[in-house]
């Protein structure tokens, strides 16, 4: 792992996330840009002293060199978004597969390079959009695109939070302060840190890529760098339309991010607070329920499923998801065989690309306050 130090939130979600199905040992680390303090969480893992490194490019030099059987598989890279590219360049060019937080990178040329490296090195490369791993997303996903809804026509999609709603980075709070600054963000953040996973999100479900976005963005805090709040209408590939608003000043919200998929024979909604229900709405009958767990639920669904019915599962789990899944197609590689039917479903390279052109082309339009041209394609997609 690259990142997590002492005081990270992130990190030690994807510790827990990675160390859930027991398939997966964290053996190395270079958790902090401070020696002592890699050396202080190392030490707090039980980890041996000796692959506790001072530096991410410490640790790619000595672990690259270690024998194959010893050395680590892949790394995870869980730093604020403004390192990521260096760090995934410094691991692929080494040899290594990569799990990366999202955004992947703070511009579209370092996405379309990682996205070139991960070609030329033919290097397993997942992004951990974690909320694409509960299994009543995927549930979803099976009944969009198996045309159980119709022909789509609108998508609401909405994340917000109100956690920002003060200027809190101004007080010294950690995880406001790299957010809100540009210069380790980038160039959002409310777009860049749950805009994305909105998209995405709605990307996942129903196969359609953006072709025009309309943005409207605020800074409501004095002081704030970065946008709070962000509302957009989106023109979806096939006609579709959307509307996708994200926010940091809601006050009131936690972590409210919602989905819902309007078709011309039914509708859907999900609710991450809730994750365990999928809702399904016709016009000439009752709603339809479906519940996590069950057997009636699509293969994926149950694939990425660990509980039987009425036990919830919830972030931690679609977080492990993600990890199992590309460790499970990672092994498969080292061992010379086909992945599981569903172990390579999870986000890739380019989703990253694309994710971070979704980024990049929404602050262009809320700058220009008008309709820009969000049409893209990563290289070698």
């Amino acid at each position: 792992m690259v990142g997590g130090g002492p005081g990270a939130f992130i990190g030690a979600v994807h510790r827990k996330a990675a160390a859930l199905d027991g398939e997966i040992e964290l053996v190395a680390g270079a958790f902090s840009s401070s020696s002592e303090k890699s050396k202080q969480q190392g030490e707090e893992l039980k980890l041996d002293a000796s692959r506790v490194y001072g530096s991410y490019k410490e640790m790619a030099d000595a672990e690259r060199q270690l024998p194959a059987g010893e050395r680590i598989d892949f790394v995870s890279i869980v730093t604020p978004n403004f390192t990521h590219y260096d760090i995934a360049k410094t691991f692929i060019e080494a040899g290594f597969h990569v799990v990366c937080d999202k955004p992947m990178t703070m511009t579209v040329e370092e996405a379309e390079d990682l996205c070139r490296l991960v070609e030329k090195h033919n290097t397993i490369f997942a992004l951990t959009h974690n909320y694409t791993g509960y299994p009543m997303v995927k549930q979803a996903r099976e009944l969009v695109q198996g045309g159980k809804l119709g022909k789509v026509r609108k998508i609401v999609v909405e994340y917000p939070q109100g956690w920002l709603a003060t200027h809190l980075e101004a007080e010294g709070a950690k995880q406001a302060v790299w957010r809100t600054d540009p210069k380790q963000a980038g160039v959002s953040s409310a777009i860049g840190d749950i805009g994305s996973h909105a998209e995405n999100l709605a990307r996942y479900i129903t196969g359609l890529e953006i072709e025009k976005i309309c943005a409207d963005l605020t800074t409501f805090v004095p002081g704030r760098l970065l946008e709070d709040d962000a509302n957009m209408l989106l023109h979806m590939e096939d006609g579709v339309k959307a509307v996708l608003y994200c926010s940091q000043i809601s006050v009131g919200e936690e972590n409210n991010l919602r989905i819902r998929v309007y078709g011309t024979e039914a509708s859907l909604e999900w609710h991450q607070e809730h994750p365990n229900y999928l809702y399904v709405r016709y016009p000439d009958g009752p709603e339809k329920v479906y519940k996590r767990g069950n057997d009636y639920l699509a293969d994926v669904a149950k694939h990425n499923t660990r509980l039987p019915f009425g036990h919830p599962e919830a972030f931690i789990e679609a977080f492990a998801n993600i990890y199992v899944n590309a460790a499970r197609t990672i092994a498969a590689r080292l061992a010379g065989e086909d992945p599981g039917p569903f172990d390579t479903d999870f986000p890739t390279v380019q989703d990253g690309a694309i994710g971070v052109h979704f980024i990049h082309t929404a602050v262009k339009s809320g700058k220009e306050e008008g309709w820009v041209d969000a049409k893209y394609a990563p290289p070698g997609s």
